[in-house]
């Protein structure tokens, strides 16, 4: 099938970088959702994805012309803990695109099978987290957030066994790199300078080619990566949004959203929430995730050293420089993020972090809805968000400060403007768990309704859609799980 015009830019590096291996074939492949609006992006027929054809591709039953399928080689810290080979254990990357703008774009199916990196896993994925991975990584996407996309999610017809006996999916997943910290590590660890410099030349030519003509390119990209990171963190804080597994192969080069394991949105604001039924310490907890972010940096840091000087001191110390940097980048893009959820336009940096800071305390206070919150306040009338915290004083005071920093700004202007980032839907983790287990049931209308109403979060009209309600007690979901 002439799936799409490849240009497989990562298969032409060493051999040591990758194993080249195929998808495994499954018995009864059957599409779940195929991204059409992303087909097109891409440059793809959604009409020939669709068919026998272009399902058998999605489904790792046959190869496109031009595909080299391969699984990348990575080691990482997961937990804190060092594991020098990772690798995709059930993924395979089937190559790269340049779609009709320019963009070049890889190709990957998640849970298609094992690989030379599997370390006796199975290589499979079964429909939830494939299913989660899709709803969320296109919701992140309607949200403004980088992220890797979701392209398709096809059912296999086979079992797979977890804790049950469960059903297979793959997912095809598009993302602008797929290179990774735990890639550099990989090299790092090995002292494979050789091939550390032939991939960070690689990572620059293809992400970051603005640093080429700096006096010092490796240190330019670690500064990138950097600033990508901060931005992207302020992102998810702004939205209540929870990764769950930032281990240093879960960090992408590129600054987009990766791997959506056991992730989440807040519900009712918690500072410390976790979700993850792994994160038993909370090292992964929702206000931990700047630190981390910093941490898993300066792990890459560290990997990059080789190429930053021939003087080891001098390498440390030039390293250690640019990723001091990180909190002040963090502060200022949180800056932006605030700004931008409280409406404010004159405030000073300092000032609009302030307000952020008080109301998520006093959110805390009792556990106040993230998203309604932000929502409700968007409004012209704020009744309604002063009645979610049931009329405390503080509040009132809070709200005082708040329009005083809004200056001469209309409540028209004003709440225009909070209305198109304030979402009014997200994927509750609630809605999500009950896609899944009706799609278990053989129902896929849920599915296909919460990735509808997400794709457009800031539209008015769901501010009364039950999707874009808070769960009641019961239907909480106070755990989630990893897909492997």
């Amino acid at each position: 099938m002439d799936f799409a015009q490849f240009d497989n830019t990562y298969a032409r590096l060493p051999e040591r970088f990758f194993a080249s291996v195929k998808p495994h074939p499954v018995s009864q492949p059957k599409l779940l959702k195929l991204n059409e609006e992303l087909a097109q992006e891409l440059g793809l027929d959604p009409g020939a994805l669709a068919s026998p054809d272009g399902l058998s591709v999605l489904a790792g039953n046959r190869l496109a012309a031009g595909s080299e399928p391969l699984a990348m080689a990575y080691a990482g810290q997961q937990f804190g803990n060092w594991s020098p080979q990772l690798g995709d254990g059930r993924a395979h990357l089937l190559g790269e695109i340049i779609t009709p703008a320019g963009a070049r774009r890889d190709i990957q199916l998640k849970g298609s099978g094992p690989t030379p990196f599997s370390r006796n896993g199975d290589g499979r994925a079964w429909v939830g987290p494939v299913l989660r991975e899709y709803i969320v990584s296109e919701a992140m996407h309607a949200l403004g957030v980088p992220t890797t996309r979701a392209l398709a999610a096809v059912a296999t017809g086979d079992s797979i066994q977890r804790e049950n006996v469960l059903p297979g999916a793959i997912l095809t997943r598009v993302a602008r790199s797929h290179l990774r910290v735990g890639t550099f590590q990989y090299f790092a660890i090995r002292r494979d300078v050789e091939g550390l410099k032939t991939l960070a030349d690689y990572a620059i030519d293809r992400l970051y080619p603005q640093c080429v003509d700096e006096k010092n390119p490796y240190l330019a990209f670690l500064g990138e990566v950097v600033k990508a990171q901060a931005k992207l963190v302020a992102s998810w804080m702004g939205l209540g949004f929870i990764h769950g597994v930032m281990n240093t192969d879960n960090v992408s080069i590129s600054g987009e959203t990766i791997d959506y394991g056991p992730c989440a949105f807040m519900d009712g604001f918690n500072s410390k929430r976790v979700f993850s039924s792994i994160d038993e310490l909370g090292r992964y907890a929702f206000a931990n995730q700047p630190a981390i972010a910093h941490w898993n940096l300066a792990q890459f840091a560290q990997a990059l050293l080789p190429l930053f000087d021939d003087d080891e001191e001098l390498a440390v110390s030039a390293a250690q420089e640019a990723i001091n940097v990180f909190p002040d980048f963090y502060q200022g893009e949180w800056a932006v993020v605030s700004k931008a959820k409280l409406g404010l336009t004159e405030a000073s940096d300092e000032e609009a972090r302030s307000l952020m800071n008080d109301l998520l305390g006093l959110m805390e206070q009792g556990e106040v809805d993230f998203t309604q919150a932000f929502r409700f306040l968007s409004f012209k009338e704020v009744g309604a968000f002063r009645n979610l915290f049931d009329g405390s004083e503080e509040v009132n005071d809070w709200i005082v400060r708040w329009n005083k920093a809004l200056g001469d700004r209309s409540a028209t202007e004003r709440s225009d403007a909070m209305l198109e980032v304030n979402p009014a839907i997200i994927p509750r983790n609630h809605r999500v768990e009950q896609t899944i287990r009706a799609a278990l049931d053989g129902d896929i209308a849920p599915f296909e309704r919460l990735v509808e109403a997400t794709r457009n979060p800031f539209d008015p009209g769901l501010d009364e859609d039950e999707l874009a309600q808070p769960p009641q007690p019961k239907e909480q979901v106070l755990y989630t799980f990893c897909g492997t």
